[in-house]
C-alpha cells in the first residue's frame, strides 16, 4: 500500500519526543507546558457534581449555554466588548482544535496565512491541511517584537488570514495597544482575516494589560479569538477551550466544529460555568500567582550561566546557553536531559528557519519544589 502523506514535514512533535526523553531519563520536565499541580479545589469538586447529577451525555454542540453565557459576560467585564453567547461563543475540544478549525473555517486551496516566528508547531500543519501555505515572517530578537513593515511586506493578493499570539509561545513577548492599530492598519479595506491566539491571556506580568483583539472594534469585527481554560484553571489535560468570533465568522467555524469534535466534555463546560459566576476572582489573581513562579525560578538560575530573556507573559523563560556550549539547541536539549536530568524545549522547533541563537525553552508553570530541584541541576552547570 503507498501512502501520499498531505504532511510530508510533520513527525511527532518535539513537546512529546523531549517529554519522552525526560520519562526514559527519570529527569525533571521542565519542556512540556503544564502545570505539575492540580487546578482549583472548587473546580474539582463542581466536575464530580456535574457527573453526579446526570450531565453526561452530548452537550449542544456549540457549549453549554450556561457556560458560553458566562465567557460572553466575563469577555465584556475584561475588553469592554459585548459578545452575544448565542450566535459569537463556541466551546471547543481545547484550544489547539478552535485554532484548526479557524483556519479550516476559511482558508481555501492556494490561499497564505502569515504566521510570526517562532510560533506554535500546530499552525502550519492546520494551514497545510487547509491547502493553504504558511508565510513565515520573524520576530525581533532579543525582545521578539514584530516588525510590522515586514508583515505588510509580505501580504499578497492570497493572503487569506494574518495569526498571531498574545502572549507570545515561547518567548513571553505581549503585543500592545500600537501593535493592535498596527495590525488593523494592514488588513483595512481588504479580505484578510485575523486569528488571535490568546490562551495565556490571564498570565500577564509587571501590571500589564493584555491587549485583546476583542478590545479594538475594528479587529474584532474580523477575528477568530481563541482562549484555553486548561491553561487558566491548570486542568490542561481537560481539554477544553471557545473560540470568539463575529456571527458570520462563527457560522462557517461552527461548520467545521460540528463534523470535527461536534461537541465538548459535558461535565466539564458544567464545571467551568460554576467556577465563572460563582469565583471570578480565580483569573484576576492569575498574573501574581504566575508572576511569583516567574520570578522565583529566576532567582534561583540566577547563578547558573544561562542568560535569562525577559517575560512579560505566559509561563515560559527562554534561556540563552550561549556560556555552557556551542552546540545547536536540540543536541544541547539532548544533552541537557542526559547530564543535567531537566528536560527543556529547543526554540528553534518554532521556526521555518531558525536565527543563530542558542536559545532553549523551561517552563516554570511547576511547582516550587519542582523548581527548586531543577534550578539546583542546573546551576552546578
Amino acid at each position: 500500500m503507498q501512502i501520499r502523506t498531505k504532511l510530508p514535514k510533520v513527525g511527532t512533535t518535539i513537546f512529546s519526543v523531549m517529554s519522552q526523553l525526560a520519562a526514559q531519563h527519570k529527569a525533571i520536565n521542565l519542556g512540556q507546558g503544564f502545570p505539575d499541580f492540580d487546578g482549583p479545589q472548587a473546580l474539582r469538586d463542581a466536575l464530580t457534581a456535574a457527573m453526579n447529577s446526570g450531565k453526561n451525555q452530548y452537550a449542544p454542540m456549540t457549549g453549554v449555554p450556561k457556560l458560553r453565557e458566562q465567557i460572553a459576560l466575563k469577555t465584556e467585564k475584561l475588553y469592554g466588548q459585548k459578545v452575544s453567547a448565542d450566535t459569537e461563543v463556541t466551546v471547543t475540544s481545547g484550544a489547539t482544535e478552535a485554532l484548526f478549525a479557524a483556519i479550516a473555517a476559511v482558508v481555501h486551496t492556494g490561499e497564505e496565512v502569515i504566521v510570526l516566528d517562532p510560533c506554535y508547531d500546530s499552525y502550519e500543519p492546520a494551514i497545510e491541511l487547509a491547502g493553504g501555505r504558511a508565510v513565515h515572517v520573524p520576530l525581533r530578537l532579543p525582545d521578539f517584537s514584530v516588525d510590522w513593515q515586514r508583515v505588510q511586506d509580505a501580504v499578497t493578493p492570497r493572503t487569506r488570514m494574518i495569526l498571531i499570539n498574545s502572549p507570545h509561545n515561547p518567548s513571553g513577548a505581549v503585543l500592545d495597544a500600537a501593535d493592535l492599530d498596527a495590525l488593523a492598519g494592514i488588513v483595512r479595506g481588504t479580505d484578510i482575516f485575523v486569528l488571535s491566539d490568546e490562551v495565556y491571556e490571564h498570565i500577564i506580568f509587571d501590571g500589564l494589560a493584555h491587549q485583546s483583539v476583542l478590545r479594538h472594534a475594528e479587529l474584532a469585527a474580523r477575528s477568530f479569538v481563541i482562549s484555553s481554560f486548561g491553561k487558566t484553571f491548570h486542568c490542561t489535560g481537560w481539554k477544553v477551550g471557545y473560540c470568539i468570533a463575529p456571527p458570520q465568522l462563527s457560522a462557517e467555524f461552527r461548520k467545521v466544529h460540528q463534523y470535527l469534535t461536534f461537541c465538548t466534555f459535558s461535565p466539564a463546560q458544567w464545571a467551568f460555568a460554576d467556577m465563572l459566576e460563582s469565583d471570578p476572582q480565580h483569573y484576576f489573581d492569575l498574573p501574581a500567582f504566575y508572576q511569583a513562579r516567574r520570578d522565583h525560578f529566576r532567582r534561583l538560575l540566577a547563578p547558573s550561566k544561562f542568560g535569562l530573556l525577559a517575560v512579560k507573559g505566559a509561563y515560559f523563560q527562554l534561556v540563552d546557553y550561549s556560556a555552557l556550549s556551542t552546540t545547536d539547541d536540540l543536541n544541547f536539549c539532548e544533552w541537557l536531559v542526559r547530564e543535567a536530568g531537566v528536560a527543556a524545549i529547543p526554540v528553534s522547533a518554532f521556526y521555518e528557519t531558525p536565527p543563530e541563537a542558542r536559545l532553549v525553552r523551561l517552563c516554570f508553570a511547576k511547582s516550587e519544589a519542582t523548581l527548586a530541584a531543577a534550578a539546583e541541576r542546573l546551576c552546578r552547570l
